[in-house]
Formats: C-alpha cells, structure tokens, sequence
C-alpha cells in the first residue's frame, strides 16, 4: 500500500478518529482517500468492521451499500431484532421478504440502528464508507437518520467523499455530528518523486520526472499513471513537450470533452500547447472568440479564463490529456499557429521548432539564439532545452556546429543545476568530437558535474591538461579545478601549487578564482598572512578597470573553471552560481577573453533570422508564410558594480570567514549579510548556499542560535542531502536545536562527505559529530565524540592543516578525554594543539584550550588549578563576542567549582551561563546549566541530611557503578571504549574520594548513596542521588544511562 507522504496526515487522522464519532476524509479522485481509509481501518483496535465501497454504477441500486455493509454480519446476529424491524431489514439486504414501502423503510431504519447497538454491545464498530458520492440515496437517508441518533460510544464512522480540487463535502449528513473533516492534500514535488521512484521501481530522467510532477500537480494516481505512460513510451518527450497520458487515463479525464464541438476541441488544443495561454493569445492564433467555447469547457469542469484573460486548466492533468489526444499532426499545427502569434521570442522559437521537427540549419540558429536571450533573463533551464533542440536540429552535415552548440546546451544544464542532463551532453561532445578545444570545455562541464566528489577526477584533469596545451587560459582553469580537487580531498601543498599556476597564466576572471582558492588553502594551513595576501590581490584584479571588455559567448557561460569555493571550498562547490533556482553557472567557457569576465558580461545575442515559411511542412495545411522574426534586443552589460559579481561574492565570503576564524564576528557578519540581498547579478544555488553556510557559522559563533536554524533551514531547501547543506543543519542544531537532531544530521554530513570523498568537509562534518557527542556530558557520548574528534586530528595532520577552528576542535578532544578520565592522553593533545598555536592567535582558541586544560586540572584532581584556568577563559571570552563559547566555558567553571564543593562560586557561573544560554537560544547548553545547577542543588540537600562527600565526575560515577555490580577492570574499559589503565587510575581517586580501599567496601558505599539518596531528595528530578555514608557519594544518572553505542563513522 502506498502511503508516501501521508505518515504524518496517517498519524493525525488516528488521533482524531479515536477521538471523534467521525472522520471524513475528502479530496478529488486519486488523492490517495482510499489508501488512508484501508491504514484507519486496519487498525487492530477498530473492532468490528462494516465496510461498503460504492462505485458510480452502485448509486442506481437501493440499498446496495446497506447491503455491503452488512454482508459480514451474520443472520444470528439479527435474530434479536422485533420481528416487523428485522423483516424489514433482511428484505432490504436481499434476505428473504418483500421490498418495503413507507412504514418498511423506517422499520429498516430501526432495524439498522438496534443492530449497531447490539454489536457495540460486544465491542467496537467501525462504519466504513469509501466513497460517499456513489452511496445509494436510501442506504445514504439510512445512515442520516441512525448516526443522528447513535448514543454508544463504541461506535465510530470512518467515510471518503471525492470532492473538487477546494470543494466541500456533500454528504456530511451521513456522518455522526461532530465527524472531523478532513482534506486530503497533495504531495510534494519530492515525495511525488519517491512515489514514481518506488511504484515504478527505476528513476526517471530529471527533465521526465519534472513533467510528471508538473501535470501530476501532487495526485498520487495520476503520478504513477503518468510515470508508467512516461517510462514506456516510444520516444521521451521534446523540449516544452507534455508527458504521454494513457488511453486509460485520458478516456475517464476526457469523457465529457469529448462531446465538446470540433472548433472548442481545437481552441483547447492550441491552449494546451501554448506555455501561457491567454484569450489575446487565441485570438492572435486565429480563434475568433476563445471565450465563447471555453465557456463551455468551463461548464465540464475542463478549462476557464479568468478576469483578466488567462485560461487555466481545471487541472494540469486535463491540459496534456488534451495535448495527447490530438494527433501528431494537429499537434505540430497548433504550434504552428501560436508560432505566428505569441509576441515572446522564446516562445515564438520553441514552437517554431516543434512544427518543424526535421533537421534545419535556420531554425537550429533561431533557437540558439533564444537560448542566449533565456539565460540573459536568467532562464537556466529554458536555455539549456532550447540550446539542446538546436542540437537536434542542427543538420548532420555540420557536426561541428552540433557539437558547439550541444556543449552550450551543457554549459546551460550546469547553469540550472540539472547536472545529470548536463553531463550526459558533455560526454557525448567528449566521446564524438575531433575537436581538442571542445573536449576541453567539455571534461570541465563534468568536473563542474561533479558537485563535491572530485576525488575520482585527476585522470579527467590529466587528460584535459594534455588536450589544452599551447592554450594558457584553458590550462589556468584546469590547473584551477585541480586546486579545488586538491582543497577538497585535503591535499593542500598541491592545491596551492595548482592554484598558483592558475594564477600566474588565467585570465583575470580565473585569477582571481585561483588567489581566493590559494587564500582558502593558505588559510587552513594556518597561514593568514599568506591568506590575506593572496585575498588582496584578488580584490585588486577585481576592482581593477577591464579594458577592452568583449562579450562572452551567448551561452552565457562566464568562462571554464569558475570556482566558488569559498568557506571551505564547497560551503559552495567550485561554481559562482546563475539564479537562484536551483541554478549553477557552469564551470566552462568558450571565448577567454579576460578583459570581460570578470564583469561576467554577457553578449547580445545575434538578431534572429528569419523564420521559414510554415508552409513548408508539407503534412500542414497551406498557411501563409510567417514573417521574420524581428532581432532580439542587445542585453546590456551588467552594472559596473563589482561587489555584485559572482566573483565578488566568493571574496567577500573569504573576507569574511577569515574575519570569523579571527574573532571578528560582527565584521564578518556585517559582509556576508549584504550577498543574500544583492540586486546586481542573480546567485545560483550552490552561489546561495556558500552564503548561507558561511552565514550559519556566524550566527552560532555570534550566539544567534535561532537564527542560525532558520538560516540552516533555507540552505536545506536549496540544496538538500549535500554535504555542505547538512553539516550547516548539525552546526545550528548543537547550537539551538537537540542533541539527537545534531547528531543524526552530523551523521548524514559525514556520510555525504564520504561519499563525494570531500575531506574537507568530512573534516567539518566530524567536528560537528563529536561536538554533538560531547554536548550530553556523558561516558558514551564522549567515548563517541573522542571518535569522531580523534578522525579530525588524523585528517587535520594528514592535510597539514592547522587553521583556527581546527585548533578548536583540539580542544574538544582534550574535553572528551577528560570526561572519559583520559587524562594523560588529554594532555599529549593539548601539548599538540599548542605548539601548533601561531603568534597572535585568535583569543577564542586560546580560551578553548585553556577550558579544555582547566578540566583536565580538575579532573587529575587540582581543582584549584583548574578553576584558575577557567577563569582565565571565562575572563578572555567576555571581552569576545562569543556568548556560545562563553557558556561552554561557565558550565565547565560551575561544574568544576561545585565538585570542588565551592557552592557559590558553582551557582553564580551556573546561573550566568542559563541566563545567557536562554537569552540566545542555545537549547542544548541551557540544557546543560540546568542539570548542573540541579546536581548543586542535590547536593546542597545532601550536605543539609549530613552528607559531606565530594561528588564523583560522570566517568567516576559510571567506573564506581560498574565496579560495585562486580565488573573487572577488563570489563569496565570494554564497556566505556576506555584503557585498562585508565579506569586503574579512575579508580584509585574513587577510592580516595569515597573514603575507601577495597572493591567491595566501594560496592557498599555505593549501595549505601544510591539507597540514601531517595531519602534526600525524594521530592525532587535531578540526576544527581547523594546519601549519607562514610563518604557520600553524587552518582549522575547521565552517567548511569546506557546510551547508544557510538557509530562507527569510519564504515
């Protein structure tokens, strides 16, 4: 049973109807009524069903859904009705006896309602109608009369009513008062793909499934009655074309509109295949008065034209029905028409093509030249399927021709993010053409195809490299894209070398790509001096005057490897991006003229020639010959501004996590808010999202958690299941999400990172995992977030990176050693971090390993010291504006100081720290304050009982539980992911915590805290368990919990 997309609409539905005397569900046919109906049914708990699903030849019969109804319900079970009620009603099933009249009727009435309540008698009944419209007119006065008077209460009413799309149900009568209605909607876009993906077992083409979803309009029937008709059809469908509908479908769509007159018929046919159709547009194509016969397609619920003109199909399904049920040939006449009458140059090319559907050098040169005046306007897509029919169309006598225009076709497809078709174009040039310079431009179109997981793409470079030799501007690009490769599979010495040969040969648009690439690598190698320099000289080639600024090619493409990898290098992919729609600029460019492409100009598209007779199809009747189509306007240069560029974009973000890894946070924020509101050049998807990434990391590290989740959000939408998109979901979750939320989405960032083979953000996305790991204070999650930090350092050292939030991230790791009393260990990594500390590092890496060496002190026992520490970091961070990180930092002063049994001292930090994490939004840490300020106040109740002993740290607690229920040593480091040696040295300061020496005098003391403790704060939630005994002992239930296992992120 298919319930894509219904779960959570299943889940609210049950609630109701246990809830409600009834539930009816309503929406138009193939909504999915039915599928809903069956899961509320099938219930266990329903008790006994009486089930009828009328169809449209049922509503003729009477009684036929009382008959259904009953058709389980066994004779016996009438046998106790008065005899003229139970005659009455066993004529009305068809059971024996005469049909009834007047008094009949009522008397089938009773009948039917003591008969409900004698089976509730003996548990639930559920009423099941699906499909109320078909129910027969005297069962349905049947059910009127009996639900108004229904008074068990195990009775209850399920009903489905096809409705309208926006319609209101016409049979609530028949439902018990108080019945919940209920609209089915329809599905999204993406679980209409998951439906076609599962129900017809394949994926569609991207350009296919579009179609489906397009006329599907969310109905899950007329989605998979399309994708099958798609799938198995001859030929896919051309450019603008509408999906196959099946004669099947379309006799039950088109049943009344086929009674339509022929002239009606045609006017709706030329509205089908019109992208905007209009009454001016009909008229222009030779229909004297469009309104008089939509009027009457209007009147079958088929089509209607609004106030202003516009006609519109009752649903998207009827228009390609209509489409489909012409011929080929009054297909390619009606395109011929609005090919004569639609005023737009685009639109006036795509139907001029598919009237002409044989090859034409004319109309091929037409269509490109509407593809360049599509992208000018930002249409992506619509260049891409233009520029592809001009492929098609090109004849085979010009291969050359076909191949230039087939790559322009691809560029386009990078351009609308439809990487799938623009890969499938670029091999085609790679696999067939002689030429090197096109081979070129095409291996960059697939590396731009291959979004983050450059890993496999050396020998593609290689060979690329090879075919552009004696071309500097060519191989300065593809010496880019191996920066990039390099950058992203964490090979920073020879990204920097590729970067700087780029530099040195490209033209000015890929110089600066590659200076902001080599900034991004020196950077992360911990070299801002580097990084600043290089960032420099981009934004002075930037702001430089161009001179002699020819155009680009008109497939708008702005040059070969343009990279936006700022932020990491793929907070967006190597790809300044076209609007935002889902859209990327390709990486690949025809014309390397330096001197425009850094404004990205974009060349007037040449005027488009005349269009050939329409009379020369000779299937078409005779039409008089169109008229040349006037040239397309010349598309002005873009504004002079270059702070709105897409390579501007990439150097302000760079500018601007070089200020966020600097502790600028303000500054930072102050430049990368301005791109999401630029009113020069549209940003592209991928373009977006390196915004919104960057923008993410700054509102956490400003301490704008709920903002962050909002921004994390956005960038979800754009371009979800990424990488880049899923580590900024898991940032703003630890921040002001949940722990669990963090976790999982962390999970699926290293996964996705994996699996592009994107060690860079594998590098993030781990870092945020043990980030979420460590936020539950507790030995599994610690255990799991040393894990994933100890993969960090590993990469980090393998890449030679050693950028500030890396020596961040040094610091969590000392932090989750620490709770998991690995002290020593904790310290090799501190000793680590900071000889890789530069002069003037940043205050907040400087704070972090401080925190993370001021709990290592507490945790070897020197409290003193370790509050010293803390301090010192509290102190630094309050003259940051870091609020996060400073309550990090007061949750670990307040944690150490109420160990130390410093109450006051415990309770101000603690106290600070949820004020400030409320104020922020930052759900996880307030979290945490509030256990530590409930474990204070735990303890303060057991100092008042009389018990005086220190409290144990979660791993000591969790060693000390272990050991009193008669766990080795062995068995504990097992249990923990701990050494042996560790827990011997957890254990001894147990030992002298509690005031004992043996194993079993511990097993005592501990039986005795736990049994003391429900004494001492029987009235309260904490966590914490204190009692009185030779030493008290705090035992937190975090640490007692048996969480998850931690994943293993290496499989």
């Amino acid at each position: 049973m298919q319930l894509t997309g219904r779960r959570a609409l299943l889940d609210a539905a049950r609630v109701q109807a246990a809830a409600r005397p009834g539930l009816l569900l309503h929406g138009p046919a193939g909504i999915g009524k039915t599928a809903l109906v069956a899961a509320l049914a099938a219930d266990p708990a329903t008790g006994t069903v009486l089930h009828c699903s009328p169809a449209e030849a049922d509503a003729r019969l009477p009684f036929a859904g009382l008959v259904d109804l009953f058709a389980r319900v066994p004779e016996s079970r009438l046998e106790n009705l008065p005899p003229e009620p139970r005659a009455a009603l066993r004529s009305a099933l068809l059971r024996g006896g005469r049909p009834a009249d007047g008094r009949g009727l009522l008397a089938v009435r009773v009948a039917v309602l003591d008969a409900l309540r004698a089976l509730a008698a003996d548990g639930p009944v559920l009423l099941v109608v699906d499909g109320l419209q078909w129910l027969d007119e005297p069962t349905a006065e049947v059910l009127a009369h009996v639900v108004r008077r229904l008074d068990a209460p195990g009775i209850r009413m399920l009903a489905a009513e096809r409705v309208p799309d926006g319609g209101r149900p016409e049979r609530l009568h028949c439902c018990p008062p108080g019945t919940l209605e209920l609209p089915v909607p329809p599905l999204t876009d993406g679980e209409t793909a998951h439906l076609v993906r599962t129900g017809l077992g394949a994926d569609l083409p991207p350009a296919l499934l579009r179609a489906v979803e397009q006329s599907a309009a969310g109905n899950p029937y007329y989605a998979l009655e399309l994708g099958r008709a798609v799938r198995h059809a001859p030929a896919p469908p051309g450019f603008g074309a509408l999906p196959p509908v099946p004669p099947g479908l379309r006799a039950r769509l088109l049943e009344r509109a086929r009674t339509l007159p022929e002239p009606v018929r045609r006017t709706l046919l030329v509205a089908s295949a019109a992208a905007r159709p209009s009454l001016t547009l009909l008229r222009a194509a030779g229909f004297p008065d469009p309104a008089a016969g939509l009027a009457q397609a209007e009147r079958l619920g088929i089509a209607t034209a609004d106030a202003d003109g516009v006609v519109r199909f009752c649903h998207p399904v009827l228009r390609a029905a209509v489409h489909a049920d012409a011929s080929e040939q009054e297909r390619r006449q009606a395109h011929a028409l609005l090919a004569r009458a639609v005023p737009e140059p685009v639109e006036r090319a795509r139907h001029l093509a598919l009237a002409h559907p044989y090859e034409d050098e004319d109309t091929a040169r037409t269509l490109m030249a509407a593809a360049g005046s599509a992208r000018h306007d930002g249409a992506s897509g619509t260049a891409f399927e233009l520029a592809a029919l001009a492929a098609r169309r090109t004849p085979a006598a010009h291969p050359a021709e076909r191949a230039e225009r087939l790559l322009a076709a691809a560029e386009y497809a990078c351009d609308a993010g439809r990487t799938e078709e623009a890969g499938e174009a670029a091999g085609a040039v790679l696999a067939r053409s002689g030429s090197a310079a096109q081979r070129v431009r095409a291996r960059l179109v697939l590396l731009q195809c291959a979004g983050q997981a450059l890993e496999g793409t050396e020998d593609l470079i290689a060979d690329g490299l090879r075919d552009a030799a004696g071309d500097p501007h060519s191989e300065a690009r593809l010496h880019h894209w191996a920066a990039v490769r390099g950058l992203l599979c964490g090979e920073l010495t020879e990204a920097a070398e590729h970067a700087r040969q780029a530099a040195a040969t490209g033209d000015t648009g890929t110089r600066i790509d590659a200076l902001a690439t080599l900034a991004r690598v020196r950077s992360l190698a911990g070299d801002p001096v580097a990084a600043d320099t290089a960032l420099a000289e981009a934004l002075t080639l930037l702001s430089a005057p161009r001179r002699g600024a020819g155009p680009l090619p008109t497939c708008g493409c702005r040059r070969a490897g343009a990279a936006s990898h700022d932020e990491a290098a793929a907070e967006g992919h190597p790809d300044p991006a076209a609007p935002f729609t889902g859209a990327r600029h390709c990486a690949t460019g025809h014309v390397h003229d330096e001197a425009a492409v850094g404004t990205r100009q974009i060349a007037a598209p040449p005027a488009v020639p005349a269009l050939p007779a329409l009379s020369a199809l000779p299937a078409l009747p005779a039409l008089p010959a169109l008229p040349a189509l006037p040239a397309l306007p010349a598309l002005p240069a873009l504004p002079a501004e270059r702070s709105r560029g897409p390579e501007s974009r990439r150097l302000i973000r760079m500018r601007a996590i070089l200020a966020l890894d600097s502790d600028r946070v303000t500054e930072a924020r102050d430049q990368v808010l301005p791109l999401l509101a630029v009113t020069g050049e549209p940003a592209g998807a991928e373009d977006t999202v390196a915004t919104l990434v960057a923008l993410t990391r700054i509102q956490v590290r400003a301490g704008h958690c709920r903002e962050a989740l909002r921004t994390a959000a956005r960038c979800s939408r754009a371009l979800a299941d990424t990488a880049p998109a899923l580590y900024a979901a898991a940032l703003a979750a630890t921040a002001g999400g949940t722990v669990e939320e963090a976790r999982r989405l962390a999970v699926r960032a290293v996964r996705a990172s994996e699996a592009d083979g994107d060690r860079l953000f594998l590098l993030r996305a781990l870092a945020v995992l043990g980030q979420a790991e460590l936020l539950g204070g507790d030995p599994r999650g610690a255990a799991a977030a040393v894990e994933a930090l100890q993969r960090v350092r590993e990469l980090g050292e393998a890449m030679c990176a050693a950028d500030p939030p890396l020596l961040h991230w040094y610091g969590d790791l000392a932090e989750a050693l620490v709770v998991l009393g690995e002290t020593e260990e904790a310290g090799a990594v501190l000793h680590d971090a900071r000889a890789r500390v530069p002069d003037g590092a940043p205050g907040s890496v400087l704070a972090a390993l401080d925190r993370a060496e001021g709990l290592r002190e507490a945790g070897l026992g020197r409290a003193r010291e370790g509050e010293v520490r803390l301090r010192a970091a509290v102190d630094r961070l309050r003259q940051l504006p870091l609020p996060v990180e400073l309550v990090r930092t007061l949750i670990a002063l307040g944690a150490v100081e109420r160990r130390a049994r410093r109450r006051n001292a415990a309770r101000k930090a603690l106290a600070e720290a949820l004020e400030t994490a409320t104020r922020i939004g930052a759900a996880p840490l307030a979290a945490r304050a509030r256990d530590e300020l409930a474990r204070l106040a735990a303890g303060e109740r057991g100092a008042e009982a009389g018990a005086g002993g220190p409290d144990l740290t979660p791993t000591e607690a969790r060693i000390a539980e272990l050991v009193g229920g008669g766990a080795t040593n062995r068995e504990v480091a097992a249990e923990l992911f701990i050494s042996v040696k560790t827990v011997e040295g957890t254990l001894s300061r147990v030992y002298r915590k509690v005031g004992v020496r043996s194993r079993t005098a511990l097993a005592h003391a501990m039986a005795v805290a736990v049994i003391a403790s429900g004494a001492a704060s029987a009235d309260t939630t904490d966590d914490d368990r204190t009692g009185p005994s030779a030493q008290a002992v705090t035992v937190s239930q975090v640490a007692r919990a048996r969480l998850p296992r931690p994943l293993d992120t290496r499989r």
